[in-house]
């Protein structure tokens, strides 16, 4: 009788493959509240390396770390009509506090824009106090009615930047450095997605913005993640604020703005993006373990070896963890490993020391081959680096071969719900046809410039619409 698979197969049915995925790495359980996640600590440590490697960038682009508070007054969503038009299905309100009917509702943040606001209008006095950039690490609350683990919860973890500029230009520019220079730079050199940045629509625009950058991944199913998002807010809640600022001129101005985040739907991506049928594939950069030595057996001179090996490999600049659990039969934590996608195997018994090797087990590429113990610490680097390369071309490969040119709505359809992705120009396109998109549950997810690159304008000549069935 055939062995039954550890994990139902993706061309079978992608989100049991998923759910499946995240039960066996051990990654997250659903929370007692429906929508909630418990994220288990494997899980977490991937979403730790994910703020270190973001935080530094963010903060390399100038921005500080504040913290602002969970609860906002209701009264502060209604001044900016758009935003508070754009969350309100999203919104939980508490109306009662310590036995009693709260005078005044209070939202459990969706994002801080109200009160950060709030603030800014007392902290910026004059031109000399901008720009102002700040972030905060958070949770926040959207009341999420087709709930997924990691990507779409009703509460979830992420970052969320807001800035105050002295000029247009000022908040323009610096919402597309970090929409490049911090989240595409991270997405694809550390998380290994080859992710499309582009320009959304007016109708995908983020509640009380003027323009929304985002940044597009094609998972492994061909539907598409919006994996960050940075957004130019005008001066619309500085109006609502009253966020002004005293120029150079002596003349009384109002801040032009940005925000952006990124949250823990980025860990959704990374599975759906490099796993596979035998689970996790993290890439190097990120892996919070790059490389575990497993004893084979619970041999003396076995256990004390795979020690060594862990400490030559942590003092050559890997993240290493010693498996020296022999109680627990091999076989099974050989699976485990390979279920979280650690990038490297190191295996270890009597044998292999009797001819001085070790067995060194590659999850990215796969494959097994046996390696001179004194030529691990020197080896693995490059070999990980060749991994990290290696995901990053197979997501690009997929990206590439899975979307097509199209010129109908008709035919744009087809392509996303076959699986793919379709370019389509936006002229012939426009809004009309977004509309019809959306009849077949697909959606323009980025306006590109007919080179590519971000377009200024979503009406500029040559734009194209990239459109797919998304998360």
């Amino acid at each position: 009788m055939a062995k039954a698979p550890v994990l139902t197969p993706r061309s079978d049915d992608f989100p049991r493959w998923y759910q499946d995925l995240i039960n066996k790495a051990e990654l997250a359980d659903n929370g007692p509240v429906r929508g909630t996640m418990v994220i288990r600590p494997y899980g977490y440590g991937l979403w730790e390396r994910m703020q270190q490697e973001l935080d530094a960038r963010i903060k390399e682009a100038g921005a500080r770390n504040a913290y602002f508070p969970l609860f906002i007054p209701q009264s502060y969503l209604t001044r900016e009509a758009e935003h508070v038009e754009g969350f309100a299905p999203e919104l939980a309100v508490v109306t009662h506090g310590g036995g009693k009917e709260l005078e005044e509702p209070v939202v459990v943040r969706p994002t801080s824009e109200t009160i950060v606001n709030e603030y800014f209008s007392k902290w910026v006095q004059s031109y000399r106090d901008l720009p102002l950039l700040i972030n905060q690490w958070a949770n926040v609350v959207r009341w999420e009615m087709r709930p997924r683990v990691f990507l779409r919860t009703t509460e979830f973890l992420w970052q969320e930047g807001h800035t105050a500029h002295a000029t247009y230009e000022d908040a323009r520019d610096y919402a597309a450095h970090i929409h490049k220079e911090v989240y595409a730079d991270f997405m694809v050199n550390v998380l290994g997605i080859d992710v499309v940045l582009g320009r959304k629509t007016a109708s995908e625009r983020f509640a009380g913005a003027v323009n929304t950058l985002t940044l597009e991944g094609m998972m492994g199913d061909g539907k598409a993640l919006q994996m960050g998002t940075s957004h130019e807010l005008g001066q619309n809640f500085a109006r609502a604020f009253n966020t002004r600022y005293l120029s150079r001129d002596g003349q009384q101005e109002l801040v032009w703005q940005t925000s952006w985040g990124a949250s823990t739907r980025m860990v959704g991506g990374l599975i759906m993006s490099h796993g596979d049928d035998s689970g996790l594939r993290v890439p190097p950069r990120l892996a919070p373990v790059q490389a575990v030595v497993l004893a084979i057996k619970g041999d003396e001179a076995v256990l004390a070896k795979v020690r060594e090996i862990g400490d030559r490999l942590t003092a050559a600049g890997v993240r290493v963890e010693v498996d020296d659990r022999t109680d627990t039969p091999f076989g099974r934590r050989a699976v485990d490993w390979e279920l979280k996608g650690v990038p490297v195997r190191v295996e270890v018994g009597p044998r292999d020391l009797e001819n001085g090797t070790a067995m060194l087990v590659r999850r990215i590429p796969g494959g097994k081959e046996p390696v001179g113990l004194d030529a691990l610490a020197a080896l693995l680097p490059a070999i990980l680096e060749e991994d990290q390369a290696l995901l990053l071309a197979q997501s690009r490969e997929r990206r590439v071969s899975r979307t097509s040119d199209v010129s109908t709505v008709g035919a744009a359809v087809e392509a996303a719900l076959a699986g793919g992705w379709a370019r389509i120009p936006w002229a012939d396109l426009g809004e009309e046809g977004e509309a019809r998109l959306a009849e077949h549950a697909v959606t323009v997810r980025c306006l590109l410039a007919e080179d590519g690159s971000v377009p200024d304008a979503d009406d500029a000549p040559g734009n194209v619409a990239v459109v797919a069935r998304a998360y």
